[in-house]
């Protein structure tokens, strides 16, 4: 604040000076006029003079040294209204770069604040309330429900259920046993439990955390103008070209003449100015950059480490799949057990209410209700004694029947949570719920990939297996899996010695590895605010592919940097010669650089627009209620699709008289919504969106999935038509499940492509 006070200060003695002198010049008083020029000029020289030596002594040359040796020739030679022309130009610009390079003080009150101050220790049948620098190994802590895990340590009573979150990114809780680790940071999301401490605070994995991010924030370099990367070859052709100057023509003026022109104004303007601009634009697609500095390094990254729970996938328990008994109905099941959630505060309680409510379903409030530590909820919903829970719950020590095993295969492949239903004593379905791909993560990772970025890999606290199912259908570059904020940042620290690198994450584990990147961004619409106080860039939004933009956004502003740098280089090169020749004054070089300068400031600005495409003409952005109606319209098919997921499924054992009438059921879902559903996008959707579109290419192809689509609903047709009983045999029921279930995945991929086509469209 100090610094930016003084460039102020020295900006203002700069204008005075020369308004003061103008005006003293008008009234027929020349040498006041002198003495004011001066008087405008000295100060700045000084604070320069400082700055070179300050410079040299950190083994560091600018154009700074330039401007320095303008200005004082100016005074020496007697021409102050050169100099103070000089001084307003520089010291103008050094407030546009401090504007530009300003960066959010990264201070860790959010990240502290959350830590405990307090532990309740337990001393016999007492508990008491002791600063948390005072608990010892082996002291026996209560951690009630709600609160943070204050040290390590183990499990001491019958168990815990944990939210991880904060340490490995994992959304949903663990349940952790006796003698099992407890870590700090992590939050108890069960019952109150006691655990025995293994660590004091200082030692935990949370205290870990907080200086991690202290010693990454440290060790990052500072941000260097791209003007100082020319100043070694700019100084020395200056000096040489006024001597030139001066010895040719014996006129120490055409040197003086000579230097002002040459005052690199364009570069010390150039560059800040793109990055303001570059800054503005990033914020009007909700992305929040830290100053140019970050927007330059930005522009540099060539690897992309991501996160993967709540970068990647959503970030939290989600409904994926109904499996149910035959003869039950899905809607039923859920219905119930949300209805009975509805009395618990468990994060997969509230994924279950929230995937209810998104059907509409009607809930009933339970009563009765029990919840019992690590295997479920019981009570009555409406008439119905509901329990929902654990396997062991659902079915204790008995065989699984035949639909049980197929929902716990499924739920492995997915690597989902399988949350068993029994109404009235009897298993009736199966909820799976899992963390899934934000529906944006396959456009975004493209998008990187097509803006320059030549790796992409996933670096996650999460178990292998799961991170490698994400990595595969991402086609990532490489997946490091258990990982723990530390090895986080040995694995960022790994890649920045490569390439540039940029990390993406949302957590507090992530929080070290963000600050240890090049340019470390937060999602931080809903991650943790210790996350977003480390990275170098916020995306305010709820979005993946914002991260491409931030990208294509900085390299745009810093092509636009350079080619700024390099016009106004090369304009400052004709004022330099027409100087040394003699056509120009010191006073109109220093007015002709203004000149100069005015023209790298227009360039400049261009980087606050959104650039064009290869094509060079712009197209009509799609408005983002016409994408979310679409979108709409494809969250009310994917219910049809549902049940024919379901229908697929009761097949299985399904009597001939069942198969005739779920056949028969699977055709009219077919007919009356898929198949309307995709002749409604072919006449009406795909005409509007040709507006939005600089290739349609993509269109026609998705026309040739309709097709498709049409072609199966043809062939299920013609098994549904007079099909009767006594034609049901084994084949024709694979038969009927291949083609339904055929259309059912053809339809889910056509729908998130035809999705990814609606974010283009809004995008471009």
């Amino acid at each position: 604040m100090r610094a930016l006070l003084t460039r102020y200060g020295l900006v203002s003695t700069a204008v005075a000076g020369l308004t003061v002198g103008l005006a003293a010049w008008a009234v027929g008083a020349p040498g006041f006029a002198h003495w004011a020029w001066a008087a405008g000029t000295v100060p700045v020289v000084i604070a320069l003079a400082i700055s070179i030596v300050q410079a040299l002594l950190a083994g560091r040359m600018g154009v700074d040294a330039v401007a320095f040796v303008s200005m004082t020739a100016a005074l020496v030679f007697g021409e102050p209204l050169a100099g103070v022309v000089v001084a307003i130009m520089y010291t103008g610009g050094n407030v546009l770069e401090d504007i530009a390079v300003a960066r959010a003080e990264r201070d860790l009150r959010a990240l502290v604040d959350r830590a405990p101050r307090l532990a309740h220790r337990l001393s016999g049948d007492t508990v008491a309330d002791v600063p948390i620098e005072d608990v010892a190994m082996g002291d026996v802590l209560v951690v009630r429900a709600g609160e943070v895990v204050p040290v390590d340590g183990t499990v001491a009573s019958a168990g815990a259920m944990l939210d991880e979150a904060a340490l490995t990114g994992e959304a949903l809780p663990v349940t952790r046993r006796t003698g099992e680790e407890v870590r700090s940071g992590t939050v108890n999301v069960g019952e109150t439990f006691e655990m025995r401490a293994r660590a004091t605070a200082g030692e935990s994995t949370y205290a870990g955390i907080v200086r991690m991010v202290t010693a990454a924030q440290t060790a990052k370099a500072p941000f260097i103008r791209i003007a100082d990367r020319y100043a070694l070859l700019l100084l020395p052709a200056t000096l040489v070209l006024a001597g030139l100057a001066w010895a040719l023509s014996g006129d120490p003026i055409r040197a003086l003449a000579v230097l002002v022109a040459s005052t690199p104004c364009p570069l010390i303007l150039a560059a800040p100015v793109a990055f303001i601009a570059g800054v503005s634009q990033a914020a009007r697609h909700g992305i929040l950059v830290k100053g140019g500095g970050a927007l330059e390094t930005l522009a540099a990254s060539r690897t992309v480490m991501f996160d993967k729970t709540g970068t990647l996938t959503v970030g939290g328990a989600r409904l994926v799949a109904i499996e149910t008994a035959p003869g039950e109905s899905a809607d039923e099941i859920l219905r119930l057990a949300a209805s009975l959630e509805q009395a618990s505060h468990h994060v997969v309680a509230s994924a279950i209410v929230g995937a209810a409510a998104a059907r509409n379903l009607a809930l009933t409030m339970p009563t009765e209700v029990r919840e019992n530590l690590g295997s479920g909820l019981d009570g009555r919903v409406g008439g119905h004694s509901v329990c929902v829970g654990s396997q062991s719950m659902g079915f204790g020590a008995a065989r699984l029947p035949d639909w049980a095993a197929r929902a716990l295969r499924r739920a492995s492949w997915r690597s989902a949570l399988a949350v068993f239903v029994v109404v009235d004593g009897r298993p009736a379905g199966a909820l799976l719920l899992a963390d899934e791909l934000r529906k944006e993560t396959p456009r975004a990772i493209q998008m990187l990939r097509s803006a320059g970025i030549s790796r992409i890999m996933m670096v996650t606290g999460d178990r292998a297996d799961a991170a490698e199912t994400i990595g595969a259908a991402l086609d990532l570059d490489a997946v490091l899996a258990d990982r723990s904020p530390s090895d986080k940042v040995d694995a960022v620290a790994t890649e920045q010695r490569l390439a540039p690198t940029l990390m993406v994450g949302d957590g507090i584990n992530d929080a070290p590895a963000l600050a240890a990147a090049g340019v470390g961004i937060a999602m931080g619409a809903r991650g943790a605010s210790a996350s977003s106080q480390a990275a170098d860039v916020v995306i305010l939004v709820d979005r993946l592919d914002r991260v491409s933009q931030a990208v294509a956004v900085a390299r745009r502003a810093r092509g636009i940097a350079v080619q700024s740098i390099v016009v106004g280089m090369a304009l400052s090169a004709v004022a330099m010669l027409a100087a040394a020749f003699g056509y120009l004054t010191p006073v109109a070089g220093a007015l002709t650089q203004e000149a100069v300068d005015v023209a790298v400031i227009l360039n400049a600005l261009r980087a606050l627009g959104p650039g064009r495409g290869a094509a060079g003409r712009r197209f009509q952005a799609m408005s983002s209620t016409a994408a979310r109606d679409l979108r709409e319209d494809h969250a009310q098919l994917e219910r049809s699709l549902d049940g024919l997921r379901a229908i697929a499924d009761a097949l299985d054992d399904a009597s001939p008289e069942d198969a005739v009438r779920l056949v028969a059921a699977a055709h009219r879902l077919v007919t009356e919504e898929v198949v309307e559903h995709e002749r409604d996008d072919e006449t009406e959707v795909y005409p509007r969106l040709t507006r939005y579109l600089a290739d349609n290419h993509g269109l026609s192809a998705m026309s040739r999935a309709h097709r498709e689509i049409q072609h199966l609903a043809r062939l299920l047709g013609r098994l549904a038509d007079g099909l009767k009983a006594e034609d049901v045999d084994r084949y024709l029921v694979r038969d009927a499940q291949r083609v339904i279930e055929s259309i059912e995945a053809l339809v889910r991929i056509h729908n998130a492509q035809e999705e990814d086509i609606y974010e283009h469209a809004v995008a471009a």
